[in-house]
């Protein structure tokens, strides 16, 4: 089986022009959504490592409450990305951890939203998951960022 093709620079021009002028908490959402469904590979293989998880929540609790904490959020990203590191091989796990570091980064800048879309594409393309796999996730990013567009607002 031919190993699909995975173009970076491809994926950055993509979601780039599809996050501009969104709301900077319904991209936190998103990025958070985009994280979530490849979380499953990181907490199979990790199940005592809370760190990327803990980023999400970090994020989530920004969404709901308002209160920004430069230092924890930092902190989250951080750990999320030192998690990645430490699984060692480029594998699923570690894009999973890589997705959950740039969503909960998203507090600090919108422009990192488009960074847990990506790496979670890499999860699914480090899974081999196909080309059909990924069209799908690419599809689903895009369509789920327009639902939020057109159903959440944030004050």
């Amino acid at each position: 089986m031919k190993k699909p093709k995975l173009s970076l620079t491809t994926e950055v021009d993509a979601l780039r022009k599809i996050v501009e002028g969104t709301d900077h908490k319904i991209l936190a959402a998103w990025a958070i959504d985009c994280a979530e469904r490849v979380m499953p590979w990181f907490e199979a293989a990790f199940p005592d490592d809370p760190r990327p998880r803990r980023a999400l929540e970090a994020l989530q609790a920004w969404i709901d409450t308002g209160e920004f904490h430069m230092p924890v959020i930092r902190k989250s990203s951080l750990d999320a990305h030192a998690a990645a590191r430490e699984v060692g091989e480029d594998n699923p796990a570690r894009s999973a951890a890589r997705a959950a570091g740039q969503a909960v980064a998203t507090a600090h800048t919108s422009g990192h939203a488009p960074g847990a879309a990506i790496y979670a594409l890499r999860a699914i393309y480090r899974a081999g998951s196909g080309e059909e796999a990924l069209a799908a996730e690419r599809a689903w990013q895009r369509q789920w960022l327009e639902e939020l567009r057109r159903e959440r607002t944030y004050a």
